[in-house]
This record gives structure tokens, C-alpha cells and sequence, in this order.
């Protein structure tokens, strides 16, 4: 469920409060268009570090003789536009140091007579994410009257607005927060995931500009992960590893070719879209949705099976780090058959083998290797069931919807470190493309689904087909 605003765990608040800036004002939008601008008191305490800014950069670009500090404070305003943005009424006076020296002890000598007192509107852009502050627009003019006057309105809310490219990525990247519900631990740890958000786009759109089938590419709620923190953390790396893979006996070709397009999830062969979490568990994922579809040929019952039996008690795999179907196979051959879901529930983390041989509700005979002839595997997949495949997931990172066909750069078929699951086939607008069932739950791709390029061997899709055989 995903949490709302006013109802989430108090760190989440928090954090969105610090991130964001965005506490002072709960009866509006948190997270809507910028609002109205919010009038502050002088004892705010997010004010104290903008006026000292303010009055630096003042005196930085001042040429006159003397450090002038702010003697009053007249008024000032904040308001939500891609961080916060202040608006700043302040008198700034002369004091008895000379600027070499930029002491702050000095005290004021205010000399209206001679002019020595300014009326100055700060237009200051602060990012507290970004540990960046800049100043967009400052007018000074002397103080000539009574102390309420101000410069004219216009002036006061005068901006120079930030550069484009900037203030769409801060939207980009406030948008990500709120829509994955991401907490960071600290402002630093917020920096560097911007950064790497701000790499990803790059990515994803170098996989848009040449990718060579109808896919979209952009944000997910992968994109603050870095490429090294995205295969360790949910991808397979052992898939690729090719000498621990054990020989499986080869699967007799389908009966007849494949018909034009074909679909398990629409002769109830597919169970709902399941999350590995952040566990490289795909392996058992992948398998598990392999027996779902025979236990349901064979039987009319569909069930949905247990994974986290396979990251407990296969011992010839290595859970969240890593497997291989062919080794889970022969796992649940040994260990006698499969628990269900809700007998034993996921927890995405290894834990003491807890199976037990009365609860077993679906076992197999034997496994296959299936054909790496994409048109064999389509007309093996429409006669007997899902398949249990892998693939390189390169591009799966920043895949939004369409059919993913990524370059060979992207996308070495050797480098396979994903295991999924091939539930039908068919075309879209022309571009054949091949169903497949992901394991990182239905707020991934297409409900849940990626559907990639049939015909090229894309991605390695061919190199690991494998099912389960129930007698």
C-alpha cells in the first residue's frame, strides 16, 4: 500500500519536512503546485542562515569602504518552487570595520544624513537537499524615508528564475521521492542520490534515442541506484557463470509450429505478479512460476508456491546472492515438492529451513532444457506452459512500458544475470515481442511485465530455457 502524506511514519514525514523544507504549511498541498508565498518571522529558524547569506553576498559585491550588516529586518517570505524560494525586505547599515577586516562584533553607525543606510530586496533560491544556495536577484536603494519604506512591489517579487534543466530535474527528483515513498538517512545522502539520479536519466536516454523497438525508457523507482548497487541488490550474477551450470536432459520438440500469438495469462497458467524484494532470489521466482503453469496443466488448479522454501532450504543455490534453475530443480526434486505461499510465506531474506513434507502442495519429476531456437521456444511455450528463462537486465533498470529492443552495447546476450519467467508471445504494431513475468512487483513496467524483442535473440532470451516436467 503506498503511504500517503498525512498518514506516513513519522521518519518519512520528517524527513520530507527536512528534505523539502516544507513543514510550515499543512493545510495545503504538500506536494502540489508552488503555493502563495508564506509571510515568516524574524525567530524563524530556517531564516537565520539565509540572512547571513544574503548579507555576505551583499557585501561581497559592495564597493563601499565599510562591512554594512543588517540592522532591521523589514519582511520576508518563502515559497516552494523546486526548493524554496525567499524573498527577503532588509535595511543594511554601516559599521566601524573596515571590509579587510569583516569582523562580526562590529557594531552599527547608522548615518541616515549621508546615505549610509540601504532598503535592499533579496531574491535568494535555497536547495537544502543539495546543500546549495544561490542568489538570484538583490535591489538595493537608499533609505530615504520612514522605515516602512520599501522598494515598490513590483521589485519585491522580481526573480531570475533558475536555469531550465535545473528546475526540471528537482522536479523529476522531488516527484521520484513522493512516488516510491523514499526516505534518505541524511542531506549528504540525498546529494549523492541526486547525482546518480541525474546519471540514470543520461542512461535512459541513451537507451531512448537508440533502442530499436517502441520502448519507453525513464524514471523507476530504480533510478537513484547505481549500476553496481542495482545487480547486486536484484539482479543474479552466478546466471552467467557457465561452468557451474549442471546438465539438464534436453525437452522433444513441440508437436507442430507455433500459432501466431499465444498468451498463458489468458488460460489462467499465471499466477499475480509476486516482489523478490531486495533479494537476488529471481531464480526462485522464475521456477516457482514454471510449476504454477505445469502443476495447473496437469492438475486444473492453479497455486501459487512458495519461493522462500528455495531460499531456505536449497542448499545448492545461495539465496539473495544467487541461483540457478537447473540446482533448484533438483532441490525441490530432493526435498520432495513445494510448500505454498501462504503455508510458507515470503520474507526476502535467508532463514532456517522450515519445510515441512505434510504441507507439500505441488512436486515435479524431472526438469528439461528447451530449445535456444526462439521459434521452437514459441511453439514449445504455446503447447506445454510458462518457461523459465534468463536474461540480460541491463536495460530492464530504466524500462517503463513498449517492446524493450536494446542495442548489443546495452545488452550483451552472454552477460545473463536475470531469471524470469515467459508466459506468451505476439505482436505489437508489427514488433514481435515476447511476455515476460518480472519478480520486482506490479508497480514494475507494464503492471509488472516486460516485454521484450522476439526474434534476435535479444539479450541472451534464448540461452537459459528450462521447465520443470510433473507426471
Amino acid at each position: 500500500m503506498r503511504v500517503g502524506v498525512r498518514c506516513c511514519p513519522l521518519i518519512l514525514c520528517l524527513a520530507l519536512v527536512s528534505v523539502f523544507g516544507l513543514g510550515e504549511d499543512l493545510d495545503r498541498p504538500l506536494f502540489g503546485p508552488p503555493g502563495s508565498p508564506i509571510r515568516l518571522h524574524e525567530s524563524d529558524p530556517d531564516l537565520k542562515k539565509v540572512l547571513v547569506f544574503a548579507e555576505e553576498r551583499y557585501n561581497r559585491g559592495s564597493n563601499a569602504m565599510h562591512v554594512r550588516r543588517v540592522s532591521r529586518f523589514v519582511s520576508a517570505t518563502k515559497q516552494l518552487v523546486k526548493g524554496i524560494r525567499y524573498t527577503l525586505t532588509l535595511e543594511l547599515s554601516n559599521t566601524q570595520c573596515k571590509k579587510a577586516a569583516m569582523l562580526r562584533t562590529c557594531d552599527f553607525y547608522p548615518e541616515p544624513q549621508k546615505l549610509k543606510t540601504e532598503v535592499c530586496v533579496f531574491e535568494v533560491w535555497d536547495i537544502p537537499w543539495q546543500a546549495t544556495t544561490t542568489l538570484l536577484k538583490q535591489k538595493c536603494q537608499p533609505k530615504v524615508g520612514p522605515a516602512s519604506e520599501q522598494p515598490n512591489k513590483a521589485e519585491a517579487h522580481s526573480t531570475v528564475q533558475p536555469s531550465e534543466e535545473s528546475v526540471e530535474l528537482l522536479g523529476q527528483f522531488k516527484e521520484f521521492i513522493v512516488k516510491y515513498n523514499k526516505v534518505y538517512s541524511s542531506q549528504e545522502e540525498a546529494d549523492r542520490r541526486l547525482r546518480i539520479f541525474h546519471e540514470n536519466l543520461k542512461t535512459a536516454e541513451k537507451l531512448q534515442t537508440l533502442d530499436q523497438g517502441s520502448a519507453e525508457y525513464g524514471v523507476t523507482k530504480f533510478s537513484d541506484l547505481t549500476e553496481e548497487e542495482f545487480r547486486s541488490t536484484y539482479l543474479n550474477p552466478l546466471l552467467s557463470q557457465w561452468t557451474l551450470h549442471r546438465p539438464m536432459k534436453p525437452a522433444p520438440t513441440a508437436k507442430g509450429p507455433a500459432p501466431d500469438s499465444w498468451d498463458w495469462r489468458d488460460h489462467g497458467a499465471v499466477s499475480p505478479v509476486k516482489n523478490q524484494g531486495m533479494c537476488g532470489s529471481c531464480w526462485a521466482f522464475s521456477v516457482t512460476g514454471n510449476i504454477e503453469g505445469q502443476w495447473f496443466l496437469k492438475n486444473g488448479t492453479l497455486l501459487s508456491l512458495s519461493e522462500q522454501e528455495l531460499v531456505d532450504c536449497d542448499g545448492l543455490d545461495q539465496a539473495c546472492r544467487g541461483g540457478l534453475p537447473s540446482n533448484a530443480y533438483e532441490a525441490i526434486e530432493k526435498l520432495g515438492g513445494l510448500e505454498t505461499e501462504t503455508d510458507y510465506s515470503y520474507k526476502g531474506h535467508k532463514q532456517t529451513c522450515d519445510f515441512t513434507d505434510r504441507k507439500v502442495a505441488a512436486y515435479i519429476n524431472s526438469s528439461l532444457e528447451i530449445s535456444k531456437d526462439e521459434k521452437e521456444i514459441a511453439a514449445w511455450l504455446a503447447e506445454k506452459g510458462p518457461i523459465s528463462v534468463a536474461l540480460n537486465a541491463f536495460a530492464m533498470q530504466f524500462y517503463r512500458k513498449g517492446v524493450s529492443h536494446p542495442m548489443k552495447i546495452f545488452c550483451n546476450p552472454w552477460m545473463i544475470d536475470h531469471a524470469v519467467l515467459m508466459v506468451g508471445y505476439g505482436e505489437r504494431s508489427g514488433i514481435p515481442f515476447w511476455a515476460i513475468k518480472n519478480s520486482w512487483g506490479e508497480d514494475y513496467g507494464e503492471e509488472g511485465y516486460y516485454y521484450l524483442y522476439r526474434g534476435s535473440n535479444a539479450c541472451g532470451i534464448n540461452k537459459m530455457c528450462s521447465s520443470a516436467v510433473v507426471n
